[in-house]
């Protein structure tokens, strides 16, 4: 289950990428600069590709989520990384404990 949803992670990352990059670029600067012309077409409907973009960023988040909350399932039932180093290192010689 864990293999498909980063499969289709990458698929969605990949897709953004590329829906990010046929964007037509506004130029603003991330908003400065802007003159009264181009605050009026900021405030028009969005393209589809901007609401294609959005609904595709957000598949990935939910599927980003998913992914790391299924790991952290898996990770509860392991034990720890210090716990299993001890369990290897049993065999060699301890330190012995100061009084």
């Amino acid at each position: 289950m864990e293999s498909l949803l980063i499969t289709i992670n990458i698929i969605l990352a990949i897709i953004l990428i590329i829906a990010v990059l046929l964007q037509k670029s506004e130029g603003g600067a991330l908003g400065l600069g802007v003159s009264q012309d181009n605050f009026t077409s900021a405030r028009s409907v969005g393209s589809f590709l901007t609401k294609f973009t959005s609904i595709i960023a957000t598949l990935f988040i939910i599927c980003s989520v998913a992914i790391v909350s299924i790991s952290r399932d898996e990770l509860r039932e392991t034990q720890s990384v210090l716990e299993k180093q001890e369990e290897q290192d049993s065999s060699l010689p301890q330190i012995p404990q100061s009084k």
